[in-house]
């Protein structure tokens, strides 16, 4: 029986663990949308959940707590001052888990896990500007092929 048992080990060691999943939090404040397996998924959407309601108070204390736990300044920053307020009126459930087929390599189960009403530019914050134009004459001639 699992009495107790709270979490996936995901076959890692505690340290490596708790890396990979301060690192998804990082990419996952950053860009609001990851792609990843399943497992991992799911474990991250409660502790995504939980850094959102400690960024909903602004004590210096909360932001010390979130420092500690992502150790990004600009991840705490934006938990602060734009998640926050776009989820002051949100109880709770501030992430999704959506399953994505399997990869082909392993064969392994994907998930995308993103933040509810997620900013859709926020995707595209490191690509260079090249590569976002590009993007955009693509989608233009796309429509206009349509039509």
């Amino acid at each position: 029986m699992r009495h107790g048992v709270g979490y996936r080990k995901l076959n890692k060691t505690s340290e490596h663990r708790k890396a990979l999943f301060k690192n998804m939090l990082n990419s996952l404040i950053k860009y609001e949308q990851i792609i990843t397996t399943l497992p991992k998924a799911k474990e991250l959407k409660p502790q995504i959940d939980k850094v959102i309601t400690i960024g909903k108070k602004n004590l210096l204390s909360n932001k010390k707590r979130l420092f500690s736990k992502l150790q990004n300044q600009k991840s705490v920053t934006k938990v602060f001052n734009e998640l926050s307020k776009r989820y002051s009126a949100r109880k709770g459930g501030y992430s999704r888990v959506l399953k994505a087929g399997f990869r082909t390599g392993d064969d392994a189960p994907m998930a995308v896990i993103e933040l509810v009403d997620r900013n859709p530019e926020a995707k595209k914050i490191d690509k260079p500007k090249k590569v976002q134009e590009k993007e955009s004459k693509k989608q233009v001639d796309q429509q206009a092929v349509s039509k």
